[in-house]
Parts: structure tokens; C-alpha cells; sequence
């Protein structure tokens, strides 16, 4: 790929990430006038809006899981843990919006959503294992039940529209409840 399409490829997916983050039904000229192209370029790259989403969201499932890998070498797991923790609850209404938004179009996560979204969860288990033997997140916390807990948390915090105070009280109540 050239170096100028490769350009024209991420300032579409940046500028889709931010449109789609706020309004998952924007249209796919609202992306091309923020990135400051033509619809034809991203058409060219994306066939359809459905594709332009599953690339957005593969993007942020990859990005989460690189910072997860990335903290899972902090010197204070237990904080590490906490942190990204609530980084994840905090980024889900853009994230979730535009899962949200794929499922809406009629698609389902392809083959690279899938893949980041199991790099995140292995990535998270790393953090969570780490936690634990700290002493910073009780031992007998499985992952299946602190990853609910962790998607639970960020699917309530949207439900209900928490405002920045309520959903930090709400992240505080869920690290009491992992803590030993």
C-alpha cells in the first residue's frame, strides 16, 4: 500500500474512531469530512459503513489489549490492574457504541474483531493474574467472573447514564469487591 493511501487509511479510521465514538449513526461523509478526504477514498478502503465499524472497533480492542500488555510489566500490578480497570469503563460508551452500531448494521464481529478481542481478554487475564499474586485482587477471583464484572460495569455505567462522579463511586464499590 502506498504511503499516501496508508495515510488516507488511518486519518479515516481516526476520524471514524471519534463520529462513530459520539454518534454510531453518522453517516460514512460525516467520517470522509472529518478526515478531511472524499467519500471515494473511503469507500475505497471500507466497501461498506459495516466494515468501516468492525475496523473501528478492532482498532480500539487493539489498542486496549497493547495497554494492557504494557501494564502488565508495572511495577505495582495491583495498581496496573485497578487502572486499566477503570480506563476500560471509562473509554466503553465509545467502544460499545460502536459494537453497538455493527450489530445495528446487521454484521457481526469478523475474524480481526475476534482476534483483538481475544488478545484483550488473554492481555486482561495477564493484569488480573499479576493482581493476585500482589495480594491486590482476591486469589480466588476467577476470570470469567471478573471479566463479567468488568463488562457489567461498563454496560451499567452506560445503561443509566452515570455522570463522572456516580460512575468513579460505582468503580470504587467494584474495587472493594475485588480486593482481598
Amino acid at each position: 500500500m502506498r504511503a499516501d493511501a496508508r495515510d488516507n487509511r488511518a486519518r479515516v479510521l481516526t476520524a471514524a474512531e471519534k463520529v462513530f465514538g459520539t454518534d454510531p449513526d453518522a453517516s460514512t461523509e460525516a467520517v470522509a469530512k472529518l478526515a478531511g478526504v472524499g467519500i471515494g477514498t473511503v469507500f475505497r478502503h471500507f466497501p461498506a459503513k459495516r466494515d468501516l465499524l468492525e475496523a473501528v472497533l478492532t482498532v480500539r480492542l487493539e489498542r486496549l489489549a497493547e495497554q494492557a500488555r504494557a501494564l502488565a510489566e508495572a511495577a505495582d500490578p495491583g495498581r496496573a490492574f485497578y487502572d486499566f480497570f477503570d480506563q476500560v469503563v471509562t473509554e466503553a460508551p465509545g467502544k460499545l457504541a460502536v459494537a453497538d452500531a455493527l450489530v445495528k448494521s446487521g454484521a457481526t464481529a469478523g475474524p480481526s474483531a475476534k482476534a483483538a478481542g481475544a488478545a484483550l481478554r488473554e492481555a486482561f487475564a495477564e493484569l488480573l493474574t499479576r493482581a493476585q499474586a500482589a495480594g491486590a485482587v482476591q486469589a480466588d477471583a476467577g476470570f470469567a467472573e471478573v471479566y463479567a464484572l468488568l463488562v457489567g460495569t461498563s454496560r451499567g455505567a452506560i445503561a443509566v447514564d452515570l455522570n463522572p462522579a456516580d460512575r468513579d463511586a460505582l468503580l470504587a464499590l467494584a474495587h472493594r469487591a475485588l480486593r482481598p
